[in-house]
């Protein structure tokens, strides 16, 4: 059975990609056992639902110049 600690991590990791079926079957075990990594799941798809309506309300709002646009794609770029 998984703890909290790792139960919080693959949910967090679940958020960005895919899980293993068998670490996925563990974790849906664990939260609906588990009130508080229940609740931390539900806390979690809210921060992520809310920062991403904030993203599409104010996409059209930001605007970078051009040269600071420029110096994020070369400090991204390895």
């Amino acid at each position: 059975m998984l703890t909290c600690k790792e139960a919080s991590r693959l949910l967090s990791q679940s958020l960005n990609q895919s899980l293993p079926r068998l670490k996925r079957l563990e974790l849906r075990l664990h939260v609906w056992l588990c009130r508080s990594c229940s609740n931390f799941e539900k806390q979690l798809k809210f921060l992520q639902r809310a920062v991403r309506q904030l993203a599409e309300s104010r996409a059209d709002q930001v605007r970078l110049s051009a040269e600071a646009g420029e110096r994020i794609r070369k400090a991204v770029r390895p």
